[in-house]
């Protein structure tokens, strides 16, 4: 998933952005509410994981404009006040889920994880192209009752691809998707995982490539 964290505590953002990503999600961030704004205009994230005491824009403002502008994320607030009526008043702005300060971090993992799964249909566990089956919710992958262990960015193309089977996708769209903000457009990074990817798949190959074009996932 392509996830947005938002909070004014370098410290404490740089933490939770880094164990998001060791969960395998491409991670942004932002320290204020109007560069949260401002990222949301670039990138459909799938998550919004959003402080409410931001500077510059508050939290709530933040919340109630993209409710009020239909963005797709979900999102998830994190408050150090605890109180019901905050809870409520945070719902009510259009979060999808409320956390309070201080948080168990694997808690915040499995929230971010839920609010994932409910921006797709809930029948959606796993996505299958030709042979290899994909288990969305345990991140597994196995080709005719192999088990085929895969690094988070290599997941992250498989299961893009396998979501938009048939359809070529360029490199640029790849970086958006499994990738982050930092990610240099002129990087060989993409090229290097599909190549990886195709070797742990094995043959009758996956996923084509056409020089100009991009990628696709082809059941062969």
């Amino acid at each position: 998933m392509r996830l947005l964290v938002v909070e004014d505590e370098e410290v404490l953002c740089d933490a939770i952005v880094r164990g998001l990503q060791r969960a395998g999600h491409a991670v942004d961030a932002a320290l204020d509410g109007d560069q949260a704004m401002e990222m949301t205009r670039i990138v459909p994230y799938d998550v919004i994981v959003l402080d409410r005491d931001l500077p510059v824009m508050h939290g709530d403002d933040v919340c109630a404009a993209l409710h009020a502008n239909g963005y797709p994320a979900r999102i998830l607030m994190l408050t150090a006040a605890a109180g019901i009526d905050d809870r409520v008043t945070g719902l009510d702005l259009g979060a999808d889920d409320y956390l309070s300060k201080p948080f168990a971090f694997r808690e915040l993992v499995a929230r971010v994880a839920a609010l994932g799964r409910r921006a797709v249909p809930a029948q959606v566990r796993g996505v299958s192209v030709g042979d290899v089956e994909i288990d969305l919710p345990t991140r597994t992958v196995r080709r005719r009752g192999r088990n085929i262990p895969l690094t988070p960015k290599e997941f992250g193309v498989l299961e893009a691809l396998a979501r938009q089977a048939g359809t070529w996708r360029s490199a640029e769209w790849l970086l958006d998707k499994v990738w982050d903000a930092h990610a240099d457009p002129f990087t060989s990074a993409v090229r290097v995982t599909v190549a990886r990817l195709r070797a742990k798949l094995g043959e009758p190959d996956l996923i084509e490539t056409e020089r100009g074009v991009g990628y696709r996932a082809v059941a062969p």
